[in-house]
């Protein structure tokens, strides 16, 4: 990742694969950009202007509908904890319990885990090698379904464990009722998310938004039913919405199998010796895309926990819930845009576009921070009334009003960091990553947050103040790693590791890498 030279200024580079098969809306979009930005008769002006809208188009085809999916898979989790906080405030804090608790771990893992087919599915298909993402999906899904196996032995003794951090037995007694029924929900995550990365990885994205679409409502209406009609109560809340996950999952199977749009890349269950090379390593990547994955999932939840230990914890508590649920609600779009910069980066880096993979980033977080700012600014500007759109209360009003600056600033700081992860995603960096999350979350945030918390005297200010610093300082490291990227290097480490996963090493003078020293 040494300095290099604009990508805007590099000759024009085309991957061999290019020309193998006719190409499709989609390919001959990433090649009438990696085209436009090294067409030498354009003015420096025009290449950029054309070059932002064909990338821009990209972006918004893929951001739109991913933002759609994981704002209706949060409303289905959302829902299923209001139904449950109807029952009562015993099931309620359950609820919340084994929400925040038992399920953020195991969603962060596996979703985590399921990044790495992001990685390696967006540059298969990038190159061409269609049929390697069906071998890929199926080692992805059949190591979540192990993981997942592993985890379910947490949510069995859920009670226990519980009990030992110190929950009371009542509680912990209800969120482990809760909690049983969240076991499907496991094993569904574990082929839903393969699954959405690989249709993802090939700009298949409005589908899954449909089907979200579909199960949400179907969700509400099934767990009315479970709760209220059949007075089935915690469990029958949590087997729903297991459910509802496991209908997602066969819906978007279902659709990789029966639309013809995947056709090419899936063929069927098997592969045989190859789903099994190289399952080791490709677990190793699962792992350190998990990790990556999880620190910053967690990274919050550790404010609420800390901030529980405040003075006046009611308030302190009322206030960052407020803060927190604005703050998830924009992170969605941030989502979005997260798993767009990913296919589109992992997708060039796999066809051997080094400029378009480079523009793209410039592109994606241009776009992401501006809406982040606009947010922030509308945000500042209703701060003293915001609160009433989730509790009334004068002195929640105050103390919500007094956190929006720094909420606006780690609005900010949000529209530039998700980009810079889906980048890691899409380069396959998730290791780096792993450890500048490490370095910046829990050795700088955290510490200097309950210094400044506890010791300063500035409270639930203090202690976000020190968790945006680490984040900042995550987002500074991640922008100096990627401005210097060569992306030419990127490519060739692409074009290895897709040798390296497809179980054989190309022959040169039949198929030589795009990008050598020698032909440099």
């Amino acid at each position: 990742m040494s300095g290099a030279a604009s990508p805007i200024e590099e000759p024009l580079l085309v991957h061999p694969n290019c020309h193998r098969r006719g190409l499709s809306e989609e390919e001959a979009s990433l090649n009438e950009l990696e085209n436009v930005l090294s067409d030498p008769h354009l003015g420096f002006i025009d290449r950029i202007r054309l070059a932002t809208w064909a990338e821009s188009k990209l972006l918004v085809h893929l951001a739109a509908p991913a933002v759609i999916v994981y704002m209706l898979n949060f409303l289905m989790g959302m829902s299923t904890e209001i139904f449950a906080g109807h029952l009562g405030n015993l099931q309620l804090a359950a609820s919340s319990l084994g929400f925040s608790g038992i399920q953020l771990f195991a969603y962060g893992l596996l979703l985590g885990m399921g990044s790495a087919v992001e990685t390696l599915c967006g540059q298969a298909y990038g190159a061409q090698k269609y049929g390697m993402l069906g071998i890929y999906l199926q080692q992805s899904i059949l190591i979540l379904l192990l993981t997942a196996a592993a985890i379910s032995v947490v949510y069995i003794f859920s009670k226990p464990i519980l009990i030992s951090l110190g929950q009371s037995p009542e509680i912990a007694t209800a969120a482990s009722l809760f909690v049983y029924g969240l076991i499907p929900e496991l094993f569904a995550c574990a082929v839903n998310f393969p699954v959405q990365k690989f249709l993802q990885a090939q700009s298949i994205v409005a589908p899954t938004a449909y089907i979200s679409a579909a199960v949400v409502a179907l969700h509400v209406a099934l767990s009315w039913l479970a709760v209220y009609g059949l007075g089935t109560g915690l469990v029958g809340a949590s087997l729903v919405l297991s459910l509802s996950w496991w209908l997602v999952a066969a819906g978007q199977f279902g659709y990789i199998v029966k639309s013809g749009e995947c056709k090419d890349t899936w063929g069927g269950f098997g592969g045989g010796s190859e789903v099994f090379a190289g399952l080791w390593d490709f677990a190793k990547m699962s792992a350190a895309s998990a990790v990556m994955i999880c620190l910053e999932i967690w990274y919050f939840q550790v404010l609420v926990l800390i901030a529980g230990l405040l003075p006046n914890p009611q308030l302190t508590l009322d206030a960052l819930s407020v803060c927190l649920a604005i703050y998830d609600s924009v992170f969605m779009i941030s989502i979005g845009f997260n798993a767009a910069v990913s296919v589109r980066v992992s997708n060039e880096l796999g066809a051997g576009n080094p400029k378009s993979a480079a523009f793209s980033v410039i592109v994606s977080a241009s776009l992401s921070c501006f809406i982040s700012v606009v947010i922030a600014i509308a945000l500042l500007a209703v701060r003293d009334v915001v609160s009433y759109a989730f509790t009334g209360g004068e002195e929640v009003a105050a103390a919500v009003s007094d956190l929006c600056p720094l909420l606006a600033l780690a609005l900010i700081i949000n529209g530039i960091q998700p980009v810079l992860s889906g980048v890691a995603v899409g380069c396959g960096w998730q290791e780096f990553v792993a450890y500048v999350n490490v370095g910046c979350y829990y050795a700088v945030g955290i510490p200097v947050g309950v210094i400044l918390g506890f010791y300063c005297d500035l409270g639930a200010k203090g202690i976000w103040s020190g968790m945006i610093g680490g984040t900042a300082l995550q987002t500074i490291i991640l922008i100096w790693v990627t401005v210097r990227t060569d992306w030419i290097k990127e490519v060739e480490k692409a074009s290895d590791r897709l040798d390296t996963w497809d179980g054989y090493k190309r022959d040169e003078e039949e198929s030589p890498l795009p990008f050598t020293s020698q032909n440099l």
